[in-house]
C-alpha cells in the first residue's frame, strides 16, 4: 500500500497531515502491520506540549508495546477518544479513523521539511526488508 502523498513521515513510522493550522498525527499502515492487533493506546491530554522526535504516548498490541514519537512540536488540541473504546481503528483505518492527535504546530516551517514525503517513506520502508 502506497503511503498517502498528503502526509509527511518519520523514521519511527508516524505520519502527520497538515490541515490548515492543525496537524493530524497517527501511525502508518506499515507500523500497524508490524505491531499486529492493537489493544490499547495511551495518548496525552488536551493542552499537553509535545516535542518533535520525543515520545508522546504508547501503543500496545498483542505482540508488544511501542512508544509513539511526535512528528512535530506543538500543543495537543485533541486526542482521539474513539481509540479508548476501539483501539483496533489503528489497524483498520491507520490514515483515517485511527488518527491519534490533533496538534497546533509550534514550528511548522522548520520541522515539516525534516520529515519524509510519501515516496521517500515508501523507499525507506523497502530498505527495512
Amino acid at each position: 500500500m502506497a503511503s498517502p502523498a498528503d502526509c509527511r513521515y518519520t523514521k519511527e513510522h508516524e505520519w502527520v497531515r497538515v490541515e490548515g493550522d492543525t496537524a493530524v498525527v497517527g501511525i502508518t499502515d506499515y507500523a500497524q502491520s508490524q505491531l499486529g492487533d492493537v489493544v490499547f493506546v495511551e495518548l496525552p491530554a488536551t493542552g499537553a506540549q509535545v516535542n518533535q522526535g520525543k515520545t508522546f504516548g504508547v501503543v500496545e498490541s498483542v505482540k508488544a508495546a511501542s512508544d509513539l514519537y511526535a512528528p512535530l512540536s506543538g500543543e495537543v488540541l485533541e486526542a482521539n477518544s474513539a481509540l479508548q473504546d476501539a483501539p483496533e481503528l489503528v489497524n483498520t483505518e491507520p490514515f483515517g479513523g485511527g488518527w491519534m492527535l490533533k496538534l497546533r504546530a509550534s514550528d511548522l516551517a522548520n520541522e515539516l521539511p525534516r520529515l519524509m514525503d510519501g515516496a521517500g517513506y515508501d523507499e525507506y520502508v523497502k530498505g527495512l526488508h
